[in-house]
């Protein structure tokens, strides 16, 4: 797995100045749907049901510090033309290894959730048991990891994945009747801004971009020969579309649930409140629909979880980088050996996951924003880094920094 160059790229039609070719898209959808997991459907079902309407405001600041945290990470890691680990060991010796820890950790307990989204999806889907669903699931992604023209196998399969679920979502929020009007006026003027809707934001930020997922396109990207100054132009598009796909698919799936709510159903006294949203909205054909949603959200994030966090250590010996296929499917299969030991991933561990990620977010961002502001002569080869993206990306960095504190009272009451 990545041992031999990349084979030369089709080049897809142009957006924009920037002409996306396989390695862009794969990098770009790597990261939506390794952000777009169970955890972020179970995420967004949770915090609609319990904020209604005001969950609009949320999700607004979150596209917007989202958009200003992913711009600075994969500038200077595309830049640098370095994965995100080295260049924090070039600032401080020893901080690489301690972002990388944290990185696989989180990594680890969203793929336990993720492998269980999967095996609940076949079951939506198919009526799989769930146990036996997760398990042919992790095959399935040790394959499509593990096959010698990784990139585009990978790119594809990502792109097709990513497209299926916003169009069955869109359904089922055409369905669903949400009160679009409200969700906007909240958007902009929230009827309450309490410690909940603080633990929401940084929960769903922590879901989008904190621990493994923002990195998980730029490394992408680095690996496929698309870093340095020359690429420039596609990192920074490439870096905001997947930013929009994701929100896209937040806002679609929050009206959707909207909907729902709005018109009175308690879906959260269900044991599965997203599927019991979809099955609200649309019968038992939207049961199947939230079936091949879940699976495809679950499947891909267990790939973008397993390649970024593997890359994440690789680097650290040549030992490691040569055995990268087995670590991959090691890293799989101790998902799945939890999963199937602890018999259950609750949907508590599922958003305590993202709030524990935006809380680790800061530290990421810190390191690679003082590379920028201080570095960028001998790690960024003299790049003059433009003023205005620290000053966006310092105030990014504030903001996640002060609501990770705010939310640690919440995250206190998950862990209880």
């Amino acid at each position: 797995m990545g041992d031999t160059p990349p084979a030369p790229e089709k080049v897809r039609p142009r957006v924009g100045r920037v002409a996306l070719s396989s390695s862009l898209l794969g990098a770009m959808f790597l990261m939506a749907t390794s952000a777009i997991g169970p955890g972020f459907i179970t995420q967004t079902t949770t915090f609609t049901a319990q904020l209604g309407a005001t969950f609009a405001f949320a999700i607004l600041i979150s596209i917007l510090v989202d958009i200003a945290v992913q711009l600075n990470i994969w500038r200077v890691v595309g830049v640098a033309n370095m994965r995100a680990q080295d260049l924090a060991n070039r600032v401080v010796p020893g901080a690489g290894h301690v972002l990388a820890a944290l990185i696989v950790f989180g990594g680890l307990i969203f793929n336990v959730g993720n492998l269980a989204g999967t095996g609940l999806g076949l079951d939506a889907m198919l009526g799989t048991d769930p146990e036996v669903g997760a398990v042919i699931s992790a095959v399935l992604a040790v394959v499509i990891l593990g096959v010698k023209k990784l990139g585009v196998a990978l790119d594809r399969v990502l792109v097709v994945l990513g497209l299926v679920m916003i169009a069955l979502t869109v359904y089922v929020a055409f369905v669903s009747q949400p009160p679009v009007g409200e969700a906007l006026r909240q958007a902009v003027m929230p009827e309450g801004l309490g410690a909940d809707v603080f633990l929401a934001t940084v929960t769903i930020i922590g879901g989008t971009v904190g621990g493994y997922i923002t990195y998980a396109g730029v490394h992408r990207l680095v690996e496929a020969g698309r870093g340095g100054r020359d690429n420039l132009p596609a990192i920074t598009q490439t870096s905001v579309t997947g930013i929009i796909v994701t929100g896209v698919m937040r806002v679609v799936l929050f009206l959707a649930i909207l909907g729902v709510v709005a018109g009175g159903a308690d879906i959260m006294a269900a044991a599965n409140p997203s599927a019991e949203a979809f099955h609200q909205a649309a019968g038992e054909a939207g049961m199947r629909v939230f079936g091949v949603i879940l699976w495809a959200a679950a499947v891909s994030s267990v790939i973008g979880a397993s390649y970024t966090s593997i890359s994440f250590v690789t680097t650290f010996h040549p030992w490691l980088e040569r055995r990268r296929g087995v670590l991959v499917t090691a890293f799989i299969a101790v998902s799945l050996l939890i999963l199937l030991l602890s018999g259950q991933a609750p949907n508590t561990l599922l958003i305590l996951a993202g709030a524990l990620n935006g809380v680790i977010l800061p530290v990421g961002l810190g390191i690679l924003l003082w590379v920028a502001a201080r570095r960028s002569r001998d790690l960024l080869g003299g790049y003059r880094y433009p003023r205005w993206l620290i000053a966006i990306g310092i105030a990014a960095w504030a903001l996640t920094a002060y609501m990770a504190i705010g939310s640690l009272g919440g995250i206190a009451d998950l862990w209880r």
